[in-house]
């Protein structure tokens, strides 16, 4: 009777809702997933390191894309775990890195972590990490002193601070550079590169006129830049963040200082410093974790240009460094668990020890600290607005320019 057909359709639309709701407790039947392995990041959105904080994400956000709807999910035994990350903004301060660190692994009970942007909030984070027991793989946070402290839980796939200049050093020294000065944040990260750097400087029969260092969050380094000119030295180092080489060239034009070479750890490599800065930028060099143009690759993402080329498809622009680190470290785990066959800890530490593999963003094999000591440090420069890989020579696509100015 047609007065039936209502409550019969009715009946009909409270099943398929009841269907659907019984379905959203369980993965596989939504989306063909076993599981979830759940990962938690304590990443800086707001804060001195919001700009590398943002590319950090995007490049662990990238791999999540790919894990989960390109390779079929992380692969345990014959089971497909979807992988998911919980995020939250540290504020880039290591109390509150700290804090949420903890907030995860206790609140939100994840199976592992992924490391913050720089060394100062890994320092925090990977102790809370240690006394938890809890694995840590991360890209950002390089200072050697990290990994001094003999932790078993934290784990670097990129290049160690202590390394950040070598290549450039070397490539400079070939050219004739014969004095040099270092001017260095007061941070961990900061000290070390600025360690090896004159190590390395040493090493090459450059000579070390000066080093000095500056307080953290310092917002004018003018005098600290007209006192090292005042030595005259060929080479000038800088040792920081992204806001710190903003600081250095701006200074530098300011004062009309004209080096032969600048080399500053972080920005260069980043499009966005030629865009803040303009045409002060061209000519100087800056160390690189990675670049798209480096010969890697390998059977997860394929080449770096194929990476490039994916990560621009998601997010629109080219991957910096910080954000392919991200990546390769959320990949490294992966590939731990999997090796692993299994979400516990102790199984997967191991089969961290022992990864040995080649990627889209160089070699990964971890040493007894858990740095990966298999992959060098590139150097690039800027020249004529383009990001230049001039070191080392097997990286290399373009000469680097000696003198710059």
């Amino acid at each position: 009777m047609p007065m039936h057909r209502p409550s019969r359709a009715l009946a009909l639309l409270l099943a398929v809702l009841l269907l659907a709701a019984a379905c959203a407790g369980n993965d596989s039947d939504v989306d063909g997933f076993d599981g979830t392995v759940r990962l938690g990041a304590a990443l800086s959105e707001t804060g001195r390191f919001a700009m590398e904080g943002a590319d950090s994400r995007q490049g662990y956000d990238t791999w999540v894309r790919w894990v989960n709807e390109e390779y079929g999910g992380i692969r345990i035994g014959d089971a497909r775990y979807r992988a998911e990350i919980i995020y939250y903004d540290d504020e880039s301060d290591a109390d509150t890195a700290a804090e949420l660190v903890q907030q995860l692994i206790d609140g939100d009970k994840v199976d592992f972590l992924l490391g913050p942007y720089s060394s100062s909030l890994t320092s925090t984070a990977s102790a809370v990490a240690e006394a938890s027991e809890v694995i840590m793989v991360e890209g950002n946070g390089t200072s050697d002193t990290l990994f001094d402290r003999g932790f078993r839980n934290l784990f670097l796939v990129a290049t160690i601070a202590t390394d950040y200049t070598r290549s450039g050093i070397e490539a400079l020294a070939a050219r004739g550079a014969q004095t040099a000065v270092i001017a260095h944040e007061d941070t961990p990260f900061a000290t070390s590169v600025a360690g090896g750097a004159r190590r390395h400087l040493e090493a090459n029969g450059i000579q070390v006129l000066a080093v000095e260092a500056y307080p953290e969050g310092v917002e004018d380094v003018s005098d600290l830049m007209a006192k090292l000119d005042e030595l005259d030295p060929d080479v000038f180092i800088g040792g920081g963040h992204y806001s710190d080489a903003v600081l250095f060239l701006q200074s530098a034009q300011e004062l009309g200082i004209r080096l032969d070479a600048m080399l500053i750890t972080v920005g260069p490599s980043n499009p966005q410093l030629a865009d803040d800065l303009g045409a002060s930028v061209n000519g100087v060099l800056g160390p690189t974790q990675w670049e798209p143009a480096m010969a890697y690759e390998g059977s997860y993402f394929g080449s770096a240009a194929d990476y490039a080329d994916y990560y621009e498809s998601l997010w629109g622009e080219r991957p910096v460094y910080q954000a392919a680190s991200s990546t390769a470290t959320a990949l490294a785990l992966q590939l731990a668990i999997e090796a692993a066959g299994s979400l516990d800890a102790d199984e997967v530490r191991e089969a961290l020890r022992e990864l040995d593999v080649e990627m889209f963003y160089g070699p990964i094999r971890f040493d007894e600290r858990g740095v990966n000591v298999a992959k060098p440090m590139g150097t690039v420069q800027v020249q004529d607005g383009q990001i230049v890989v001039v070191a080392p020579d097997a990286a290399a696509v373009g000469k680097l320019v000696y003198p710059a100015r």
